[in-house]
Formats: C-alpha cells, sequence, structure tokens
C-alpha cells in the first residue's frame, strides 16, 4: 500500500490513485490557453481510441459528475417527441428514470429487482409493442450490486428494432474490454474518476459524429446541452463553453497515459479480475456470502451480506477497517443488509490479501461469529 496516502478507497468512485495522477493537478491552467486546449484535443481522441477503431466518431467532456453526462445524454439527444426505455435494475437505472421524468421525457421503464438480470424477452416484447420508444438506455454496470448487465446482447436487440442505444458506461469503461460497434451503441458514457482512473471533476460521452449533429436545438437545459458543448469543442480546438476543471482535466490526462503504460484496457482488466477472485475467495474462506451468483457478477465490485450475528455493525466494522487503512462502501439494496468492496482504481492483488487478514482480524475483535468454508472463527 501506498504509504503516501492516509487508506485505500475500495469504492465504486473516486478511487485511490497515483500518486503521479495527483502530482498532474499542482499545474495551475488557464481555460483560454491553447497548450490546454490541446490537452482537451488530446483527450477526446484517446477516448475515441479506447471505444472504438471505426472512423467518424467523436467525443465530447461534460462538467461535474457522471450523473451530469448521463442528464445531459438524456436530456440532449433525445427528440422532443422521443420516448426511451430505461433497463431499471438498480439505483443507476432507477436514476436515468427519474432524469427522463424530471426533464418531461416519455419514459418506458422496465422495473426489476435489483439482483435480477435485464429480462430480455420483456424488453424485446416492450419494443415490439410500443413503438412511440425512439432510444433505449441501459447501465452497464450496476454498482448498487456489482452486477454486470448484457449489454452487448440488448445492443443486439435494440438494433434489430432499428432504436438508438445508449449505454451508461460509467465503471465499466476503462475496465472491462468494449467497443461501440460491439455493443451496437450510439452513446457511451463514464467519467473521469471511475475506471481509467483520474480524479472527479468531468465526464465524457463518445459518439458518432453523425449522431451528435443530428441532436441540434433538442437540449432540454443551457449548462447541459451536450450538442453546444460538442460544437464548441469541436469547432473551437478543444475549447469549452463554459470554466473547465483545468486540474482534474490534467489529471486526466496523465491517468490515461498510465492506462497505455500499464498494458491498456485488457490488462487493466486482467488486474480488477484477479483483485476481485482474491478478494471473493478470501472472503469466502471467511465465511462471507456473496449478493450475487457468479455469473452475474462484475469484477467491479461486489456486495457481500452481514453475518447473521447480532453483535455485526456496519459502523463498527468500517470504523475498524478504516483504521486499519481501508475504506469500504454501504450497501444499496433494498431488500438485503449488504456492504460492498470495491477492487478498482491503483489497487492490487496484494491489497486485497492484506484487506481479507485485517478483516479476519476485525472480525474476531467484534467477536462476530462466521462459519465458511475453512471452520468457525468464532
Amino acid at each position: 500500500m501506498d504509504a503516501d496516502i492516509p487508506y485505500l478507497l475500495l469504492t465504486p468512485g473516486p478511487l485511490t490513485t497515483t500518486r503521479t495522477v495527483r502530482a498532474a493537478m499542482n499545474q495551475d491552467l488557464s481555460t483560454w490557453d491553447v497548450d490546454y486546449n490541446s490537452i482537451v484535443q488530446e483527450i477526446r481522441a484517446h477516448l475515441v481510441r479506447l471505444a472504438t477503431t471505426k472512423p467518424g466518431y467523436t467525443s465530447v467532456l461534460m462538467p461535474g459528475s457522471g450523473t451530469f453526462s448521463v442528464e445531459a445524454i438524456l436530456g440532449s439527444v433525445i427528440p422532443p417527441d422521443g420516448k426511451v426505455l430505461i433497463v431499471n435494475n438498480g439505483a443507476y437505472g432507477e436514476r436515468m428514470v427519474h432524469i427522463a421524468k424530471r426533464l418531461k421525457i416519455a419514459v418506458a421503464p422496465i422495473d426489476q429487482l435489483e439482483t435480477e438480470a435485464p429480462d430480455l424477452e420483456r424488453i424485446e416484447k416492450t419494443l415490439s409493442t410500443d413503438t412511440a420508444i425512439t432510444h433505449v438506455a441501459m447501465v452497464h454496470c450496476e454498482t448498487t450490486t456489482g452486477m454486470l448487465n448484457p449489454v452487448a446482447e440488448l445492443g443486439q436487440l435494440v438494433a434489430r428494432h432499428k432504436k438508438k442505444y445508449i449505454v451508461d458506461a460509467m465503471s465499466s469503461f476503462g475496465a472491462i474490454p468494449l467497443s461501440m460497434e460491439g455493443l451496437n451503441a450510439q452513446f457511451v458514457v463514464s467519467s473521469a474518476n471511475k475506471c481509467i482512473q483520474g480524479v472527479p471533476g468531468f465526464g465524457f460521452v463518445v459518439m458518432p459524429q453523425a449522431e451528435i449533429e443530428a441532436t441540434k436545438g433538442w437540449a432540454r437545459s443551457l449548462s447541459l446541452d451536450l450538442y453546444d458543448q460538442w460544437r464548441e469543442m469541436h469547432e473551437k480546438g478543444g475549447k469549452w463553453r463554459y470554466t473547465s476543471p483545468t486540474h482534474v482535466v490534467n489529471a486526466f490526462r496523465q491517468a490515461l497515459e498510465e492506462l497505455e503504460e500499464e498494458g491498456g484496457v485488457a490488462a487493466r482488466h486482467a488486474r480488477y479480475k484477479e483483485n476481485h477472485r482474491r478478494l471473493v475467495a478470501g472472503m469466502k474462506g471467511l465465511g462471507f456470502r456473496c449478493l450475487l451468483p457468479d455469473a452475474l457478477q462484475s469484477p467491479i465490485i461486489t456486495s457481500f451480506h452481514f453475518p447473521e450475528d447480532k453483535r455485526f455493525t456496519f459502523n463498527d466494522f468500517y470504523d475498524r477497517l478504516k483504521r486499519r487503512r481501508f475504506v469500504i462502501y454501504p450497501g444499496k439494496v433494498t431488500n438485503a443488509e449488504t456492504f460492498r468492496i470495491g477492487n478498482i482504481g491503483n489497487v492490487f492483488p496484494e491489497d486485497m490479501d492484506l484487506l481479507v487478514h485485517e478483516i479476519k482480524s476485525v472480525i474476531g475483535e467484534m467477536g462476530v461469529g462466521l462459519r465458511g468454508e475453512i471452520g468457525s472463527l468464532a
């Protein structure tokens, strides 16, 4: 563990970053300066290369959290008379439904339990019967639970019905190999502070240039107008419409360089998968139960059931682990008591081993009984 940081963030984001990414924020930059705008252009081109090898694609950076960019897409690319089908099997699918309703966009939610995989047959039936639907949106990795939704399979279905497809790849872009053409997606959105391992401050969208050009005048917001933001960057060499998070942008460029140095998305995916394997094997060995079956689980974040022992309280567990330099995340599932542990960011398999060792010590200190694969720890 890096001695320069007080603890590891084992969360869905923000993540633990490298010293060099943090150091990149020590430089002050002018938003009007050609050098800074060149950094923006470099980032935009790099994001497109990560998403596709096909010509005709572009990207745009949007200030704010990832949710700002999701709202920018929903509010900008769906025409005034359009309707969006949103797959809702977690907090972030539900958030998209709330955004659409707040913006008075017609929405057809496919509501499911947070522990259920998307029902593709139900979605296809809805697309077949509701001809007003123009767009379909789904979260790739629902960090509510850690579920990996079938984005490519849904993309094939959406393409057959000739609808536009929006993929919230907030917690998968940079961590799981994907491509625009493989997803059959028109819009893919993510954030600087996720698996590219930058810091919070902006999100981004990758899309075919023809798709964004077709949305001129549709936006339901001034500051979250995706087309106007894209046009400004496209026509003025990387300039943002309004004040941009310059320090965050510079850190993100460094994070992109470090992604390539690691070996690209495939290498990062392999590290995250090994982090996840070590974590789950260790936690099961202690007697903890995963919320999701392996077939639905992503290598990003894992939800674990609370122990049945009433002496276990999450806040005590959290505080004891934080004193040992590990910060985990509370659960977000409505029908189960859970906590979550992420294994993304500048985190490595040996960190997972150390975490499991510390969890074993904490459980012992709390007097909590667990019966796992290696027997009772009580």
